[in-house]
């Protein structure tokens, strides 16, 4: 295989088939709780972000409100988050991880941590050195094009 060197167009090709099997490797490997992609996702998001309005969570994860609705309650109804009144507004809703929650995503990311220290094991040490050098590089870039938009 053309490794694309003299085609950006290719070596950008490249770099998404490498990420998307290694984050579809990482994503399959946590198991604990037994979450739908879905699950997991807004799991991570409340660990990250904090209690969401079920409404902003619904939009930043491109689903409608009744899908969100839906998800949350099996999630409440399985002990991982609860949803209580916004403060700031009685009509709102706040969707937060419970302790559980809080547990199972701990689990969760580090079983996909080990997952990726296996894929790093099993690369020569010019190719770690250049892991730790390009991913951290690439959220970087990320966090200043979220940061500007």
């Amino acid at each position: 295989m053309d490794s694309g060197e003299g085609d950006p167009a290719a070596s950008a090709e490249d770099l998404m088939s490498a990420v998307e099997q290694m984050v579809r490797y990482v994503r399959r490997s946590a198991t604990t709780g037994g979450l739908s992609t879905a699950a997991s996702a807004l799991l991570s998001r409340l660990g990250r972000e904090g209690p969401c309005r079920l409404t902003d969570l619904a939009r930043s994860e491109g689903v409608s409100q009744p899908n969100m609705t839906q998800l949350v309650t099996r999630m409440e109804r399985d002990g991982l988050v609860r949803r209580t009144a916004d403060p700031s507004d009685g009509r709102g809703v706040l969707v937060d991880a419970t302790t559980a929650g809080s547990e199972v995503l701990r689990q969760r990311r580090t079983e996909r941590a080990q997952a990726l220290q296996e894929l790093v094991e099993d690369l020569t040490e010019p190719e770690r050195r250049a892991v730790r050098i390009a991913l951290p590089a690439l959220a970087r870039v990320i966090e200043d094009r979220q940061a500007r938009s």
